[in-house]
């Protein structure tokens, strides 16, 4: 790979506010994010697609996760504590990327071995703010291993 030139980099959102996902995806394009953004919309879903299962068989594993923790079926917690349990999966930085601003969530989520906790904004430009901050370190600065 020459100098200058960087892989895309797979990302799994795992967030079931549609209207985020929407978000999400129009801030990393608009920040010409070169990347694949992968969605899924609760927490089993996501770790059927980490873990490759079912209809999921042939999706690639993900750089970054940006997880949410209030999700149908499974919590963020929940899949979390599954991420960072399981040998192949532990490496993948997550960004838990959330409404809530607890300290007992923020605590929670770094007890779980979260690599960052991003509260979303409500408003719109301190949404994509903050979406392109997460852009500026984690796909930007950040090295991820070639494969």
């Amino acid at each position: 790979m020459s100098k200058g030139h960087r892989k895309a980099v797979d990302i799994l959102l795992v967030e079931d506010n549609p209207g985020d996902v929407r978000l999400t995806r129009e801030c990393l394009l608009d920040n010409k994010v070169h990347n694949t953004l992968n969605v899924v919309v609760d927490g089993e879903e996501a770790m059927y697609y980490l873990r490759k299962e079912g209809k999921y068989a042939n999706a690639t594993t993900p750089d970054l996760i940006m997880l949410d923790l209030n999700l149908p079926r499974k919590s963020g917690f929940e899949v979390l504590k599954e991420i960072k349990a399981d040998e192949n999966l532990k490496v993948i930085p997550v960004v838990v990327l959330t409404s809530s601003e607890a300290e007992k969530d923020i605590l929670a989520s770094y007890s779980l071995h979260a690599n960052a906790f991003v509260s979303k904004p409500v408003d719109l430009f301190e949404f994509t703010n903050a979406i392109a901050q997460i852009k500026g370190f984690w796909l930007e600065i950040v090295k991820f291993p070639l494969e």
